[in-house]
């Protein structure tokens, strides 16, 4: 005979709202996004006195112009073309120099077969 009796029966629980019990569901999305910092704004930066910004995928200076000094900038700009064509240049000379590697290498194979064959022929002879 149970000690207690058969009588349990736990009750069910009621279904849940769908609602969350969250305040983050009664605020609109302006305000969440000011409240919990989803609102990043643009990247910036300051480089040596420079504020520079990123937008469309480009770091353009907040000031809109290059505080810099301007004949700086240009050697600058006439050193980085003068690279880039020597880095052409160079970029020439390695694929010449390919060609004529594999050009080489096909007569070196070419010749090695001749040989072998002028021995082979010079072998039957004897």
């Amino acid at each position: 005979m149970p000690l207690f009796g058969n009588s349990f029966s736990p009750k069910k629980t009621p279904p849940r709202k769908w609602a969350s019990l969250s305040s983050l569901q009664v605020l609109d999305r302006s305000t969440r996004e000011s409240e919990l910092g989803l609102d990043y704004g643009t990247p910036s930066m300051n480089l040596a006195g420079q504020s520079l910004k990123f937008e469309n995928g480009q770091w353009v200076s907040e000031s809109g112009s290059f505080t810099g000094d301007r004949r700086e900038l240009q050697r600058l700009r006439k050193r980085n073309q003068q690279l880039e064509e020597e880095n052409n240049l160079l970029r020439l000379k390695v694929d010449i120099l390919l060609d004529m590697l594999s050009e080489t290498t096909a007569e070196s194979h070419l010749m090695e077969k001749e040989l072998e064959e002028l021995k082979q022929h010079s072998r039957r002879k004897k």
